[in-house]
């Protein structure tokens, strides 16, 4: 018969089969529902009843207790059965009780929550209406900050925010009777070469004409107080802008290359005391009592530390001290004032150091460093002879030197010791160049290494294209062969300066072959060439006749030497400071041909300047004939008089004006002109450039000295920025500026090219013409004051139309400067003091009057003017656009290609 409980409860089945006879009772011990103990209990009565049955049949009992643990396993299921539904009934009822005492606004809050926007228009709605219009308040809006942001301040540099500092502070206690003398020598031999120095003296006199400007007065005049008085000047105000500060009397030589070359290597981290030891005076009788009047009962309190130890620095040596030094002193001055009471400062300083910083004594080295003083009042050193003092090493190596006797002692041990850190620096050059030819020794390709010669110049600059290439020049030592590197000139005269610079080239290179070549002797020169590289500097290749032998048996060798000239230090030439707001009044000269050019150029100005309000001022110079009429119909100038009236009270209000001075011409220039006799001239002047004075001369009382002037001509085109560079590169007392124009073909006429007024410049419709100085802007002040240097030399100063006369003599009849016919070159024969900038200026353009005059219908001279040079004519086309009209012109096939 087959078992249904273990084929329905094989696990169950499985497990009661095994157990023992106590296992249901133990089962339902652990049973914690009431509902399981019942049905244990009533198990274990049938069982029993079952067992009474059939005691005495086995099988029956087996069945029995089969059937009694099948009992029991199907009545556990119902149980949990129950207990799910249960849960489950009970979360069905809540859920009807929480869906019937839910609000029934539940939706309108939720949707609240979710579009505020919605629930707030319908608010408004609701109080105000359908029609409600809202209406943006912005009075007083937007609010400001109740705490306004600080914006953080950095300094101007970073030195200063990272707190890097200058080295070297040099303070010189001085009097005023040694201002002019041993003051002075100190300043030219030290000055240039530390950071900064200062002279100290008393100023119980209202002597303030000196020679020199770094001078700081006291008022205080008591002996004892002088040292701390230069302590509190140099803490108020360079104590964070310095490192170290060296303190010394008018008498001291210093060393600066070698002391500044000394601080580098020493910590600025720790305090510093340094000097020549010296012992520092006993105090006085009654110090040990009282000091400055103090109760004897405060012996151990006013005492200063270490006033026993008087190892102090000498101050006639000079004493460095560092900042974090000066520092303390500044904080404990009134305390060092009253303890410094004796007459020698290095005793007063020495006690004040000791009792502020804590240091021990006069540090004569520190970290491994030394600063050496060399006394020359020591017994045995009362002379002069440097020579001789030179041959000791303590000498040598002394940064301070003193007490110096004279002034002139000042400048003979600058020299020296100049001279010996020049031996120095050549030594070690020597070395090094000697080491890394050494180190190269053939065996590593020079590639790697750039060991080139000389050693430490740059090698000769590689051109990018062809049109970049340098190329050298031929001299024989007068003359110069194809020069500037173009064929307008086949041979030109050195120079006085390239004459100078070639005769000490041949000189050196003579002194090198002596040495090289002691067996042969200089001949003559066989050629020479030169370069001029602006990365590297000039190199010469001198080729030399040596003759060798005497007599028949005399014979010449040629070698060949390399002279290299390097460049120097490149130093930024320090420029005032300029701004693009100076006013700037233009001169515009006009003869009476070229009243149309000069109606254009007006016409040009009020469009740049006036429309755009720019800050100019312009003043017309109308030149006449002698027998030209200045008034009435007949005034050639009238048109454009009655334009530059119109103009003026047109913007009379935005304060432009036009202004116009007449200059009559003497009876020599008063011939009429042809206009195309000077369109080939580069000049506006044609052959009287030296005019351009003339203008200058009686145009600038009408302005004034402070006046920024711009010399301008009416042919010329211009924009604004032009104005704008004009202002930044001149510079009062300082710079001139010669601008070099970019003068335009005639291209419609030459038909070479197209014209385009806006277009950049090339190479096919002009060139920058460096010929032409017409153009010059300067300060009124800089200009009177070159003429004024040629006044004596032949260049008179024009006042009246009636002295135009002088300054037109024949070259014959004159001593006027040679080469100067325009204002340009009266600024470079002058030799003033202010710089002379010339630089290519796209904005500035030449050839407007050619091309209007042949708009004119008007034509070009069939020949070259008689007085127009090579240099002083303008070109009509490229060299290029020249020849290739020459083949096409030749070559009668190629006119239809």
């Amino acid at each position: 018969m087959t078992n249904w409980s273990q084929l329905l409860f094989p696990s169950l089945s499985r497990t009661h089969s095994h157990s023992h006879a106590h296992s249901l009772p133990r089962t339902s011990a652990r049973t914690s529902s009431p509902f399981a103990v019942s049905l244990a209990r009533a198990g274990n009565s049938r069982r029993s009843s079952s067992s009474e049955n059939g005691s005495g049949n086995g099988r029956g009992t087996a069945t029995g207790a089969g059937t009694g643990r099948m009992g029991i396993g199907i009545m556990r299921r119902p149980v949990t059965s129950l207990n799910r539904n249960h849960y489950f009934v009970i979360g069905l009822v809540l859920g009807l009780l929480l869906s019937f005492y839910i609000p029934q606004d539940i939706w309108e809050l939720v949707q609240q929550e979710e579009c505020p926007q919605e629930a707030a228009e319908n608010l408004l709605i609701e109080r105000f209406g359908q029609e409600f219009e809202p209406h943006l308040n912005l009075i007083n809006k937007p609010l400001a900050a109740k705490k306004p942001v600080k914006n953080v301040i950095r300094p101007r540099y970073y030195s200063s925010e990272l707190g890097i500092r200058e080295k070297l502070f040099i303070g010189v206690m001085t009097s005023q009777e040694h201002i002019n003398t041993f003051a002075t020598a100190f300043n030219r031999t030290t000055a240039h070469l530390v950071n900064k120095i200062k002279f100290f003296i008393y100023a119980d006199s209202v002597k303030t004409n000196y020679k020199l400007k770094n001078i700081v007065g006291f008022t205080d005049t008591r002996e004892s107080r002088r040292p701390f008085h230069v302590v509190k000047y140099i803490a108020d105000n360079y104590l964070d802008e310095y490192d170290y500060f060296l303190l010394v009397p008018d008498t001291v030589y210093v060393d600066a290359r070698k002391l500044v070359k000394l601080l580098y290597h020493m910590s600025i981290t720790f305090d510093l005391y340094m000097g020549g030891a010296r012992i520092g005076l006993d105090p006085a009788p009654g110090a040990s009592a009282s000091v400055d009047g103090g109760e004897p009962g405060n012996q151990e309190e006013e005492e200063a530390p270490g006033a026993s130890d008087r190892n102090y620095c000498s101050l006639e040596a000079g004493i460095l001290l560092s900042s974090s030094v000066i520092r303390k002193m500044r904080n404990n001055l009134e305390r060092c004032v009253r303890i410094g009471s004796t007459g020698d400062h290095s005793v007063n300083i020495g006690r004040c150091v000791k009792y502020a910083s804590r240091v021990a004594g006069c540090q004569e080295s520190f970290q491994g460093m030394r600063q050496y003083s060399y006394a020359l009042d020591a017994p045995g050193r009362r002379h002069r002879d440097f020579s001789e003092l030179a041959k000791e090493e303590a000498f040598r190596n002394a940064s301070t030197v003193y007490p110096v006797q004279t002034p002139e002692d000042f400048y003979r041990l600058h020299a020296y010791y100049a001279k010996h850190h020049l031996e120095k620096v050549q030594e070690r050059g020597y070395a090094l160049e000697q080491k890394s030819y050494r180190i190269a020794n053939g065996s590593i390709s020079n590639k790697i290494l750039e060991i080139r010669w000389p050693l430490g110049v740059p090698p000769p600059s590689a051109p990018e294209t062809r049109h970049d290439i340098l190329t050298w020049q031929l001299l024989n030592g007068t003359h110069s062969f194809l020069p500037h590197g173009n064929a307008e000139h086949a041979v030109a005269p050195l120079s006085k300066i390239e004459a100078l610079d070639f005769a000490k080239v041949l000189e050196i290179t003579l002194q090198y072959a002596a040495l090289k070549h002691p067996r042969l002797s200089y001949h003559s020169l066989h050629s020479a060439y030169r370069k001029f590289d602006a990365t590297r500097g000039m190199d010469y290749q001198l080729h030399l006749s040596l003759q060798e032998g005497s007599g028949r048996r005399r014979r010449l060798v040629v070698k060949s030497f390399e002279v290299v000239k390097p460049l120097g230090r490149v130093e930024v030439v320090p420029s005032p400071y300029v701004t693009e707001s100076t006013r700037i009044a233009m001169l515009v000269p006009a003869f009476e041909h070229q009243v149309p050019d000069a109606m254009q150029f007006v016409e040009q100005y009020e469009r740049i300047c006036m429309q755009n309000q720019d800050n100019t001022f312009l003043l017309l110079i109308f030149m006449y004939r002698l027998d030209s009429p200045s008034k009435g119909d007949e005034d050639p100038f009238k048109a454009l008089k009655t334009l530059a009236l119109d103009l003026s009270s047109k913007y009379k209000t935005d304060g432009s004006r036009i202004a116009w001075v007449s200059i009559r011409l003497p009876e020599q220039l008063s011939e009429p002109v042809d206009p195309q006799d000077w369109l080939l001239h580069a000049s506006m002047y044609g052959p009287r450039q030296l005019l351009s004075l003339v203008v200058a001369d009686l145009a600038l009382p009408k302005l004034g000295l402070d006046s920024l002037v711009l010399l301008a001509t009416p042919g010329m085109v211009f924009k604004a920025d032009f104005l704008n560079r004009v202002r930044m590169n001149t510079i009062q007392g300082f710079q001139v500026y010669a601008p070099i124009g970019f003068q335009m073909y005639p291209c419609r006429w030459a038909q070479f090219c197209r014209e385009c007024d806006t277009c950049d410049v090339s190479q096919s419709s002009g060139y920058f013409d460096r010929h032409n100085h017409d153009v010059i802007a300067f300060y009124s002040r800089d200009y009177v004051q070159a003429r004024k240097l040629l006044h004596p030399q032949g260049l008179p100063i024009i006042r009246s139309d009636l002295d135009i006369d002088q300054l037109l003599l024949q070259p014959g009849e004159e001593t006027r400067p040679p080469g100067v016919e325009s204002i340009l070159d009266m600024f470079v024969a002058a030799q003033h003091s202010v710089h002379i900038l010339r630089g290519v200026e796209p904005n500035l353009r030449f050839g407007q009057d050619v091309r209007n005059h042949l708009a004119r219908g008007g034509s070009l001279p069939d020949s070259q003017p008689e007085l127009c040079g090579r240099e002083q004519c303008i070109h009509l086309a490229s060299r290029k656009q020249i020849g290739d009209a020459i083949i096409r012109y030749e070559d009668k096939s190629i006119l239809h290609k």
